[in-house]
């Protein structure tokens, strides 16, 4: 990296006020529009708990409403959900533009989600903008229509108040959003807009120059473009691109034409038209073109995914993908070759780049090519597309789910030997483009754009610091960029398994360090290990993982390997322990918390059930799924099922509550966000659901000093558990025999069934006895042994662990 003094030259720091976390500015918003977009952004709004008015054209007199009514209903029926749980439905109010518009004078923020047409928009915007109050912002979702044009069509008292804030597609999950000022837009309201975006929404928030296709598309678009030329000079099939661009080259597993299938071949030739009409002096302009196949797909209307056919189609249990140079389908077949497959695996990206250069093959030499063409885009672009190297790489990490942004793979790989490459590229003319690369790209001092002080902004020639907007106060974790320091974790304690580390408050961190957080013998001895320091040394425990996912249970293959080798013993040992280290969670001296995002499964979820808190990222993903895999719940994981439908039903009936669980426990259900977690009882209602997942330490770590500093005193352990019995027993195998009879679960399903049931109402004992937290955790651990002990649970996990899918036998 040369150096150069960070004057912040060209950057104008200002105050800002409060927190401008946005909630308390944006309590009322609209979305005009009710297509696929905007109904999708209407209800992000609503899982936020944000009211919202869904505004579509009048329908019949009979319902003037049904438009945006039936787009609500679609929400539905859409995969993956746009509505974390069904329920937010009901904050959606329909409306329509003829009957409604006095609605918006209560609204704080409205986006437009309408058509690409800029005169439709503007004409829009003519027919709203008497109704928008004062404070009002008007946002458009556009993706691609310079905002410029747009303000300047806008009266002039609102266009201090309009801007363009893109969500890419499907708003709940996708984690970018660009938000791309005018000219004359007020500062506060951009920076409202960020807060809002950030921690409401639970967004990644770029601020795009007002260019072709932002940030994410521009480049993202373009990588797909470079990687169909260079596939098409190279003469490889497409199904063997696919293979080629995805995850061995830390890209999604739709890599190209899947994605391509996705997103509609339709809509990729509408956006790359687009772009080829707006960026007339780009140097690669020739290459904004699809190929001519693709156009023919487009006419044939085999669109994609939509229509059924693109560049794949399903032919029965058949796969097939297109072939240009027969114009017809054919059965996927290629295959990656041997070496390049094994290249592929590399984790180390320097060592997998330098193994693709040596190795003489078409299938290396395209990979090659297909980097420094985006190398060379992007390094010419930055200036035009972006504050900072740091937007364009977060805006492909985010938007388009790769594991590292083009710079970042330029700065491992080596500065200056890619620079290299790319001169003798662009010289013999086998890149796309001749232009030739930008000053501080040859710098010869160079060796990258991210460091400590910041990321390249060719804009400034300095290092740009990471924002100083308040909210990012709140991330106290955040995504770390190749060349940037990582965040100091003091150690307190550490091995292969855990690592425990102080934060700020007097707060104990535990880290998980198995492969996907499983649990196994030396993760209980770090969690009853960590409990044992809290209590010495800090004021609470937090259980957060650095990543993704929270845990996805036991380690199946340590229990399967003591089971093959008869050592059942060792088994109940682990199940002794990990009874203990929820029980130590659960009544620790000290208040504990989890802090979940991703999967919390089987183990996972229990130690989420047994901590006083749980602080929860919108994508969680909880359950007690043991049954998958031929076994129940046992690590206090029924006991606390059973506790919680005692204080669902108060003084009334235990076993309607008792059922309601089981059948989630007994179907092995995950929920499909915190939300519905919370629903089900996962989650108390004092449990946050945080839409950011880069603020769950923040959040955790004030819940964990609320619950200290007000006197935090353990439960106590329960011995007058009311439990539904022996009545409720037969109860339960009532329903399980129907469904046997029926067809519907197998003879091993309902042995496994039946015994969740006796474990989860008590036993067989009186209706409405009263039992202790032992007798329960004996129940699970004797159920769990015997279960374990059957072949076909054995054939089960086999089956887990080999296919990733339960077996039902």
């Amino acid at each position: 990296m040369p150096s150069r003094p960070n004057t912040g030259a060209g950057i104008t720091e200002r105050p800002m006020r409060g927190t401008l976390d946005g909630r308390r500015h944006f309590r009322r918003t609209a979305v005009l529009g009710a297509g696929v977009m905007g109904a999708q952004i209407a209800a992000h709004l609503a899982n936020a708990g944000i009211a919202v008015t869904l505004f579509e054209l009048p329908a019949d007199e009979k319902d003037r409403n049904a438009g945006a009514r039936a787009a609500v209903t679609a929400l539905g029926k859409l995969k993956p959900a746009p509505l974390a749980e069904p329920g937010m439905a009901k904050r959606i109010r329909c409306a329509n533009y003829e009957d409604d518009l006095e609605s918006l004078r209560d609204c704080d923020l409205v986006i437009e989600a309408i058509a690409e047409r800029s005169d439709l928009k503007l004409d829009l915007y003519a027919r709203v903008a008497p109704y928008l109050p004062e404070r009002a912002i008007l946002v458009t979702n556009t993706s691609g229509i310079p905002i410029r044009t747009l303000a300047e069509g806008l009266p002039a008292e609102l266009r201090g108040r309009f801007c363009g804030m893109h969500f890419f597609n499907p708003p709940r999950y996708m984690h970018l959003l660009e938000l791309i000022p005018n000219e004359g837009v007020e500062a506060d309201v951009t920076d409202r807009l960020e807060g809002f975006a950030t921690t409401v929404l639970g967004k990644g928030v770029i601020r795009a120059r007002d260019t072709a296709g932002f940030v994410g598309n521009r480049v993202g678009v373009f990588s797909m473009l470079s990687v169909m030329y260079n596939a098409g000079q190279a003469g490889l099939d497409l199904d063997l691109v696919d293979r080629l661009t995805g995850p061995g080259i830390g890209r999604p597993k739709s890599a190209t034409y899947r994605t391509a299938d996705v997103v509609g071949l339709d809509v990729m030739a509408h956006v790359v038209g687009n772009l080829a009409a707006t960026v007339t002096d780009d140097p690669w302009l020739s290459h904004y073109r699809l190929p001519d196949w693709m156009n023919t797909l487009v006419d044939r209307g085999a669109v994609g995914q939509k229509s059924g056919a693109g560049v794949y189609r399903k032919q029965g249990r058949v796969i097939e993908v297109f072939d240009p140079e027969t114009m017809a389908y054919r059965p996927v077949r290629s295959a990656l070759d041997d070496q390049v497959r094994e290249i592929l695996k590399l984790r180390d990206p320097l060592a997998k780049y330098h193994a693709l250069i040596r190795y003489d093959h078409p299938q290396a030499a395209f990979l090659h090519a297909s980097f420094l063409d985006l190398f060379h885009f992007c390094a010419w672009h930055l200036r035009e597309i972006a504050a900072c190297a740091r937007d364009v790489d977060l805006a492909m990490r985010w938007g388009f789910g790769w594991t590292m942004g083009p710079f970042e793979i330029w700065q491992t790989v080596g500065w200056q030997r890619i620079v290299r490459e790319l001169r003798d590229r662009i010289e013999i003319g086998d890149a796309m483009s001749d232009v030739p690369l930008p000053d501080w790209v040859t710098d010869p001092e160079r060796t990258g754009v991210h460091d400590g002080e910041g990321s390249w902004s060719p804009a400034i020639s300095a290092q740009k610091p990471r924002s100083s907007h308040p909210v990012y106060r709140r991330q106290e974790v955040h995504e770390i960029l190749i060349g940037e320091p990582k965040p100091q974790k003091p150690t307190v304690y550490e091995d292969e398994a855990v690592h425990l580390w102080s934060a700020p408050g007097k707060l104990a961190v535990l880290e998980f360090r198995t492969r996907m957080h499983a649990i196994d013998g030396a993760v209980l001895s770090g969690v009853l290990r960590a409990v044992e320091v809290a209590e010495d040394d800090f004021n609470a425990l937090v259980i957060l993982q650095p990543e993704a996912p929270f845990s996805v249970g036991a380690n199946l293959e340590q229990i399967l390997g003591l089971l093959d080798e008869g050592r059942q013993d060792e088994i109940a040992s682990l199940i002794d322990r990990i009874q203990a280290a929820s029980m130590a969670l659960k009544h620790a001296p000290v208040p504990t918390v989890a802090a979940v995002n991703g999967l919390a499964l089987g183990g996972g979820c229990e130690f989420v059930l047994h901590c006083d808190r749980v602080v929860a990222a919108l994508e969680s993903y909880l359950g007690l799924v043991e049954v998958g895999v031929g076994v129940i719940p046992a690590g206090g994981g029924c006991k606390e099922l059973a506790l919680r439908a005692e204080s669902d039903a108060r003084e009334g009936d235990v076993f309607p509550h008792v059922a309601r669980y089981f059948e989630i426990a007994a179907m092995a259900r995950v929920s499909s966000s915190a939300l519905e977690a919370r629903n089900w009882g996962y989650l108390r209602p004092a449990d946050p659901v945080v839409f950011h997942q880069n603020e769950l330490l923040h959040v955790a770590r004030h819940q964990a000093e609320a619950l200290y500093e007000s006197g935090y005193v353990p439960p106590a352990r329960r011995a007058d558990i009311r439990v539904a019995g022996a009545e409720g027993i037969a109860n339960l195998k009532t329903r399980l025999v129907n469904m046997l009879r029926g067809g519907f679960i197998s003879e091993h399903d309902y042995e496994v069934g039946s015994r969740l049931a006796e474990v989860i109402c008590g036993g067989e004992v009186d209706p409405g006895s009263r039992v202790s937290d032992s007798w329960l955790l004996r129940l699970e651990r004797d159920a769990f042994m015997t279960l374990v002990s059957t072949g076909k649970t054995r054939e089960r996990i086999v089956h887990m662990l080999e296919h990733g899918k339960p077996l039902r036998n």
